[in-house]
């Protein structure tokens, strides 16, 4: 492992990072608190922290798990909330490495910071910025050097075990030995088997925290682990010689919707039509969406759980002509049954465009055509998802996301607390962030 990557993990403090960085860690950071509210309500995530909570009993280190506020060892804490965020598909991602950064990150920091009794506001958000790095950089990497597109846990796991490194101030040797470990162990799930058969295993995230923390702990112990070759490998050393004059943290693209990203630019098109034209979706016969492959893998139509919601392209597409817009409440359990949107959906039309397959992942491009009943056809322009990097979301947006999503889980005096506990990271004050993301939802009263 070469002596930049180690001595940007341990050595870089708050005071090294530019402005710009610590703005868009607190940006990602409230996002991530928004989406945790929202997924804990899910079966998957109850599932996942009762699963915690009954395998992964605290021993002499624990946690508490987010939004929970049970005690668990610091690898189960990291399970279940990678799991939770993950519940819902609303996280911040990056384009190139087909997956999500903050989802394992957070809750792997927020589980060994609070296991080694670590409080300080400013390392707690340096610490993120860096795992962004880490882990855009790790993904890139795995991408490159494998044949099979594996899911995000398969990569994360790496960030997360060097971010327990620095928790736990390992020397450079137990520092290899634990990002060794990880990346051997990281979970190398085939992301296409969860796009065609939709469940609650999804993007890994999870399960690569609990990964990476695992592996921390036991590289701290002695346990050795073979060199991580994603690191230490001659074909992606680019990737590792330009920390702290490229920040990777930029690139990531904000989800204005809790949906795959890959269904996001159809909805958008639809979106933009709807309001173009000032449509009903009763005027409307069908529509036909136009899309890259992995689009158009997204197949289910009439989604029987939020999960197939979720990684579906023509589910959320209708919603969005219904409803004129797709949040949490959308896609939840109980919301999957409406006739006008299920029309729609089952009524769709989705082919794949050889220039849009030509342009993915840099681009995810798509355009809809929509079928009215007085026989008038109206077209999009080619249209992307919101949110992408080289048009980021204003942070006004993200916060009203964000309200949006967490008040109606823990009320509106804990989603404006949350607002100034990470405002006040750095500042010197007190470190609220733990006790109020950990603490359980009780509800929009509490």
């Amino acid at each position: 492992m070469g002596t930049t990557f180690s001595d940007f993990l341990h050595d870089t403090k708050y005071d090294d990072l530019p402005e710009e960085v610590r703005a868009f860690a607190r940006r990602w950071l409230l996002d991530l608190v928004g989406v945790a509210a929202g997924g804990c309500q899910t079966g998957l995530s109850r599932i996942i922290r009762d699963h915690a909570a009954a395998q992964f009993g605290a021993g002499s280190k624990s946690a508490r798990m987010l939004f929970d506020g049970r005690s668990v060892s610091p690898a189960g804490a990291a399970l279940a909330g990678g799991m939770t965020i993950d519940a819902l598909d609303g996280h911040d991602g990056h384009k190139l490495t087909k997956g999500h950064v903050g989802c394992g990150i957070f809750p792997a920091l927020l589980a060994m910071s609070e296991a080694e009794d670590q409080t300080d506001g400013a390392e707690f958000l340096t610490a993120l910025a860096i795992g962004y790095e880490i882990g855009t950089r790790a993904g890139l990497a795995l991408h490159r050097t494998a044949c099979d597109y594996h899911t995000t846990g398969a990569w994360i796991a790496v960030a997360c075990a060097a971010l327990g490194a620095r928790v736990l101030g390992l020397d450079a040797t137990r520092t290899r030995e634990a990002i060794g470990i990880a990346e051997y162990h990281g979970p190398r799930s085939q992301m296409m088997r969860c796009i065609d058969h939709p469940t609650m295993v999804k993007d890994g995230s999870g399960w690569g925290a609990m990964a990476g923390v695992s592996a921390v702990y036991l590289a701290a112990d002695g346990f050795t682990g073979a060199p991580a070759i994603t690191v230490e490998g001659d074909d992606v050393s680019d990737l590792w010689a330009d920390f702290g004059s490229t920040w990777r943290i930029f690139e990531q693209y904000y989800k204005p919707h809790p949906v795959c990203r890959w269904a996001q630019p159809p909805l958008r098109a639809v979106l933009d039509l709807r309001a173009e034209h000032n449509l009903t979706s009763d005027q409307v016969e069908r529509i036909e969406v136009t899309t890259f492959h992995q689009s158009l893998r997204l197949a289910v139509r009439c989604p029987r759980t939020t999960e197939e919601a979720q990684y579906s392209t023509s589910f959320p597409t209708a919603v969005a002509m219904v409803r004129g817009d797709v949040g949490p409440d959308d896609v939840a359990q109980g919301a999957l049954a409406d006739p006008e949107i299920l029309r729609l959906s089952e009524s769709m039309i989705v082919t794949e465009s050889d220039a849009y397959n030509a342009a993915f992942p840099a681009n995810r491009i798509a355009h809809v055509s929509l079928v009215l009943k007085d026989g008038r056809r109206l077209t999009s322009e080619p249209t992307e998802a919101s949110g992408d990097p080289e048009t980021p979301a204003s942070l006004q947006d993200v916060r009203e996301k964000y309200y949006a999503w967490a008040s109606p889980v823990i009320g509106a005096a804990r989603t404006e607390a949350f607002t100034k506990a990470i405002d006040a990271l750095g500042t010197g004050a007190e470190n609220a962030l733990p006790d109020l993301i950990l603490a359980p939802a009780e509800g929009p009263d509490t």
